[in-house]
């Protein structure tokens, strides 16, 4: 049996190890009450967290669980604000509380990390003009350096992220399943950066990361290969989301090597780094860690629920780079699927379809629970 101390000297030494391999930890989860408690503070000192993500199921698991929140939505309902005014100014000061938390972690590594998200409205993920308006709404709002606009990678956000940089916005570009979508969320963003430069920003201060969502495409494309359910289609069920993973990080290698780039790295820009979002296992026969120890490479971020997190730090290993050189490798998986019958253009539409769609629902789940917290405490109630 391991003393208290022995477990946090191990754990330390994994998420450190894997720190040192090149991946930024990033918490995938965010609540008042993890900030007041100083769990978040712990977390960076103690797990070697440099970074959070957030997202409307986040915030409205967050918002429904906890009382954190009850005297800021007395006085919204005081004033008389409405829900929409109210879900933003929750979320709003949820991450201006989170960027003054990771802002010794943004100043230590000049900017790179100790960087804190926040999403666009999904219901404007088709909107292109929409989005960006919102997004400079949110970043002026939010006030802070060490902010990310999350926004869509659908085909009306690609617009929407190129213009958002182009004013000299910080973006975490979301929902990116296919390598084909990454390609072009790379080109959005080169053609940002370049603008900003046009436009006179500072390009040093401009970060963006692509997140790459993993989980869901096993889920998905298992489900397919099980409704094949001959002998082939069975063994390479748990396979596409590593391989897909891959080959985009080989996309990004690819992209980051030209002369182009090179241009704007003496202009001082910084790289659209891989994200690795949807990192938490959703079927118990997989490692718990899968996500993590298969998709190491330096200059990554990996974004995980805190569950993934402390079984990494429990019982994960860190191998090295597991994804540089490992391009043909992944292209024959993905050979292999397609082989058997897996239509990924399909798969990658569903999966961003559905995306979009459990978004917009957690938003809305969100302005519920918030519309009967104001209520509830509304001038005139019996509460």
């Amino acid at each position: 049996m391991r003393v208290k101390g022995q477990t946090l000297v191990s754990s330390t030494n994994t998420l450190a190890a894997l720190s040192a391999a090149g991946v930024s930890i990033w918490l995938d989860d965010l609540s008042r009450q993890r900030i007041s408690s100083g769990n978040l503070a712990s977390l960076i000192t103690e797990r070697h967290v440099v970074g959070g993500t957030s997202n409307p199921t986040i915030f409205a698991h967050a918002v429904v669980h906890a009382e954190d929140y009850a005297e800021q939505v007395r006085a919204l309902a005081a004033r008389g604000a409405s829900v929409d005014e109210a879900v933003r100014e929750i979320t709003v000061a949820d991450v201006q509380l989170a960027c003054d938390v990771f802002s010794g972690t943004w100043e230590r590594t000049g900017g790179v990390d100790g960087r804190v998200s926040l999403e666009v409205s999904p219901q404007l993920a088709h909107q292109t003009e929409a989005t960006l308006a919102q997004a400079a709404e949110l970043w002026k709002l939010v006030d802070r350096p060490n902010l990310m606009i999350k926004i869509p990678a659908t085909v009306e956000g690609l617009a929407a992220i190129t213009g958002a940089l182009a004013d000299g916005i910080s973006v975490n570009v979301t929902l990116v399943f296919s390598v084909e979508r990454h390609r072009e969320v790379m080109a959005a963003f080169f053609a940002g950066v370049e603008q900003a430069r046009a436009n006179g920003h500072d390009l040093r201060a401009i970060t963006s990361v692509a997140s790459f969502f993993v989980s869901r495409v096993d889920t998905e494309v298992d489900k397919r290969l099980e409704a094949i359910g001959t002998e082939p289609a069975l063994a390479l069920r748990g396979q596409a989301a590593v391989a897909n993973a891959r080959l985009a990080y080989a996309a990004y290698q690819q992209e980051f090597s030209t002369p182009r780039w090179a241009r704007l790295v003496q202009a001082g820009a910084r790289p659209q780094r891989p994200l690795w979002a949807s990192t938490g296992v959703k079927n118990p026969a997989y490692p718990d860690t899968k996500y993590v120890t298969e998709l190491i490479a330096p200059g990554v971020v990996n974004t995980m629920p805190e569950n993934t997190l402390l079984a990494l730090a429990d019982h994960g290993k860190v191998p090295g780079d597991q994804v540089s050189g490992t391009a043909e490798q992944a292209q024959r998986t993905f050979d292999a699927l397609t082989e058997v019958g897996i239509d990924f253009p399909d798969v990658f539409g569903v999966l961003e379809r559905e995306g979009v769609e459990k978004f917009d629902a957690s938003w809305a789940e969100l302005a519920e629970t918030v519309a009967g917290q104001l209520a509830k405490v509304a001038p005139g109630s019996e509460a």
